[in-house]
């Protein structure tokens, strides 16, 4: 039976679908989702009721004889057919349905449309257009286990981050399909973070896709330019000669690495519908999907206010999720701090805008504890606040960051030694995501081989929180 095209669906063809239904269990079964009798003709409603009512109560198909003795119908058993014979059923009966429920939608919709309800027949024919089978039964466990690792490692296995410090917490990288989120105050270096992730991952190769929401093109790319090149932002246009010569070079042992500025509102399908025109048109397949940042999307199709973040989070994450699943890529995006976390020693969902939603269905969230005057000093912090492929929730992450560069990397040894346990003072200090000053209020007075100073902490910080975090660590 080969595929037919503009295929007429009528009487005929559905008698034959029903038929070859009865003969596999399995087919059936993964047909019985879109499964709807009066999608039929008239002639075949009864015996299409009569199979999907006979296999809810008896968990099995009824013969020929059963279904057609009790519905007067003339279904004739199609006799042995080949596997190939099911996967043209299946795609057939996919596309039956689909067209069934639009022809249902429309003319619901055109009384709806009368009455100027416009929303409503969006919705209907929306879900008629994403009917579809599940083709995919899954993973048979014990089949063959070497296969299914082989698979895994070779196809859908980790991917390093390019910092070892992260690897590790994650058990050797991020997986494809999965969510990564790292959750940042205003100005804590989300966009920075996410844009040396990019760097990383194009120079393994990989083809990546920066979505900016917030930033300009021109800016993002002037920062990849200083990490790609290693010569500071405000010496890009000084050297543009050494920036085109490096850039080139680099590029020529690299995977693309394509930035594109969407305007805030947008929604998931709206980033699917980017992809499939850029690999279209380039013939690259997107690997990795970096957008910045999940806050400033909306949700596809839902009537859902802005302000009502947990809802609009919650369907936002789920279909991001869903889309790096469908595209099979590396998917990492950040997501805003609320304002109560600046002040706070530890990370917790209560702190990330929209909260809970967020973190259920993220596989991995960190959160960014860097400040401005950390990244002055060189260093870069994060902590693991929920993760599904390790243990390690809670720990922090140290990193270098080199300011004029702008590049974050592992810390050496002498590095990690030196910032592993850091002082109470610091610790408190780091805390505060504020940049402190001299006693003298002067910040010239401050001894710059010191690294960062101390001195008098802001009015609005919770003084008796700090006091009682001294008195704790004194009594330990």
């Amino acid at each position: 039976m080969a595929t037919r095209q503009n295929t007429d669906y009528g009487y005929d063809i559905q008698k034959v679908y029903l038929e070859m239904m009865l003969t596999d269990a399995e087919t059936f079964v993964r047909c019985q989702a879109v499964f709807d009798p009066n999608m039929f003709d008239r002639r075949l409603q009864k015996s299409a009721e009569f199979l999907t009512n006979y296999v809810t109560e008896h968990n099995a198909l009824p013969t020929f004889d059963i279904i057609n003795a009790a519905t007067q119908g003339d279904l004739n058993d199609p006799g042995q057919m080949q596997e190939n014979h099911y996967d043209w059923l299946l795609a057939e009966f996919e596309t039956f349905s689909r067209h069934k429920a639009l022809e249902a939608a429309i003319l619901k919709g055109a009384d709806l449309l009368e009455k100027g309800e416009y929303g409503p027949v969006e919705d209907l024919v929306k879900k008629a257009v994403q009917i579809g089978l599940q083709k995919d039964l899954g993973t048979d466990y014990f089949k063959d286990p070497r296969a299914r690792l082989e698979a895994i490692k070779d196809n859908n296995g980790q991917v390093s981050t390019g910092w070892e410090a992260v690897d590790r917490k994650l058990f050797g990288g991020f997986n494809r399909g999965e969510l990564n989120i790292f959750a940042g105050g205003s100005g804590a270096g989300k966009s920075l973070f996410l844009a040396n992730l990019g760097v990383n991952f194009a120079q393994k190769g990989m083809n990546v896709l920066y979505l900016t929401l917030e930033l300009s093109e021109n800016l993002v790319s002037m920062r990849v330019d200083s990490m790609v090149t290693e010569i500071s932002t405000r010496d890009i246009f000084k050297q543009i000669d050494d920036v085109e010569m490096k850039v080139k070079i680099i590029g020529k042992k690299s995977g693309a690495f394509q930035v594109k500025y969407m305007p805030s509102g947008k929604t998931p399908n709206d980033v699917r519908s980017y992809i499939k025109e850029y690999e279209i048109k380039t013939g690259k397949k997107i690997d990795v999907l970096l957008i910045d940042y999940l806050d400033l999307l909306m949700p596809n199709g839902a009537k859902v206010s802005a302000e009502n973040l947990y809802i609009k989070d919650k369907y936002v994450s789920e279909e991001l999720r869903n889309l790096a699943m469908e595209l099979n890529t590396v998917f990492v995006t950040a997501a805003q701090l609320n304002r109560g976390a600046v002040e706070e020693i530890e990370f917790d969902h209560s702190h990330i805008s929209g909260g809970l939603s967020k973190i259920q269905t993220a596989d991995n969230v960190f959160g960014i504890f860097t400040s401005r005057a950390m990244r002055e000093r060189g260093r870069y912090q994060i902590q693991l606040m929920k993760t599904r492929s390790s243990s390690g929730v809670g720990s922090k992450i140290d990193l270098g960051f080199n300011v004029d560069s702008l590049r974050i990397y592992d810390l050496d040894e002498d590095e990690q030694d030196e910032y592993a346990t850091p002082s109470a003072s610091n610790t408190i200090v780091n805390s505060l995501k504020r940049t402190t000053v001299p006693e003298s209020g002067n910040p010239d007075d401050a001894d710059p081989t010191q690294g960062a100073t101390f001195g008098k902490v802001r009015t609005e910080t919770d003084s008796t929180k700090l006091r009682n975090f001294i008195n704790n660590l004194g009594s330990e």
